[in-house]
């Protein structure tokens, strides 16, 4: 993507995790806009263009004081709201000058700094929670989290993530296996808060990750909401009442770069962190690695032969209604009418 869409993407990414910001200003990027987080005394975070107004010096090259956050340069210092509270050399009783830097939206979630997106050509919109599916994890169900950096689309990894039809060739005895296809009934339906997909028929997978960690299914869902543009979440729930949430946030750094991070909550079974950590780690960092290679593969090749379109058929629905969303899109009312399930070959 070398043009991000203005709208749709002033939702919340994922930038960091909490423990990274500490006593030390974060430079981080959303969308080619340089950004720095800083902790403040207070405890709290505050998020500025990563650029002091006086001679364009990184903040992030500073220090953090009880004022707020002083540019390592000339000393100016500029407290949450972005406005200048000090500059040194300034006689006594002098008033700072009346400049600022731009703020950014931020705030922890589960462990994570969030950003929200801003774009000067479109009306900024009030910030909308993170989706329930998000927002609804037990702090105490978090086993893992993981940081990874794609050389690729965050739309197409989001798809990628989302998208069940290429387990078999991607992960072929991982996840599944291309002869051991069976009939899954798929029901998408979604609303202008997001997408949900539940998939029924599937209670046992073929793949060595079913064998080795899960038992029978109830189903599985994939989930997506359009506050959170770049984060999605695959459930799956079980019959002994256990339920696994795998949930990755794609933020899109500049084109062709994606910041990844993955989180995986475990609700009503045993897992302690580090046994999930020793034994199943390992093999989802395959599963990564596999995706990481398809997608990078993806976006050489999409390099290669832009500006070409995708050819789509009724099983592309995932892609349908993202590449809607992201691109600004119509997406088809589906919940304006009974949804009519889609029968896929897993």
């Amino acid at each position: 993507m070398n043009a991000w869409p203005s709208k749709r993407l002033q939702g919340w990414f994922v930038v960091a995790q909490s423990g990274q910001v500490r006593a030390k200003p974060w430079p981080v990027m959303l969308m080619g806009q340089p950004v720095v987080l800083a902790r403040l005394p207070s405890g709290g975070l505050t998020a500025l263009e990563d650029r002091c107004p006086h001679r364009q010096y990184p903040l992030s090259a500073g220090r953090i004081t009880e004022a707020g956050l002083q540019c390592g340069y000339h000393g100016w210092t500029f407290g949450a709201d972005g406005r200048c509270t000090r500059q040194p050399g300034l006689p006594e009783g002098r008033c700072p000058p009346a400049v600022g830097v731009p703020t950014v939206d931020v705030m922890e979630h589960d462990g994570l700094i969030w950003l929200r997106s801003r774009h000067a050509d479109a009306p900024l919109l009030a910030p909308a929670p993170l989706p329930d599916f998000i927002r609804s994890r037990p702090a105490g169900t978090l086993r893992f989290m993981q940081r990874m950096q794609w050389q690729g689309d965050a739309l197409d990894a989001l798809e990628n993530f989302m998208d069940p039809l290429h387990t078999h060739l991607t992960h072929p005895g991982l996840v599944r296996r291309d002869g051991g296809r069976r009939a899954v009934t798929a029901t998408p339906s979604w609303d202008e808060h997001g997408m949900t997909v539940t998939y029924e028929g599937g209670e046992e997978q073929n793949g060595l990750l079913y064998r080795l960690f899960e038992s029978p299914r109830l189903l599985e869902r994939a989930h997506h909401g359009v506050a959170a543009p770049g984060s999605a979440c695959i459930e799956y729930r079980y019959r002994n009442g256990s339920a696994l949430f795998f949930t990755l946030h794609f933020t899109p750094l500049e084109a062709w770069k994606t910041l990844v991070h993955a989180s995986l909550h475990v609700e009503g079974r045993w897992a302690p962190a580090w046994a999930v950590r020793l034994f199943a780690w390992p093999f989802l960092r395959r599963v990564a690695r596999q995706d990481q290679e398809a997608v990078e593969r993806q976006a050489r090749n999409r390099q290669r032969f832009r500006p070409r379109h995708d050819a789509s058929t009724e099983l592309d629905i995932v892609s349908t209604y993202l590449r809607g969303i992201w691109h600004e899109q119509p997406v088809p009312a589906v919940t304006a009418s009974p949804v009519q399930p889609i029968v896929l070959m897993l």
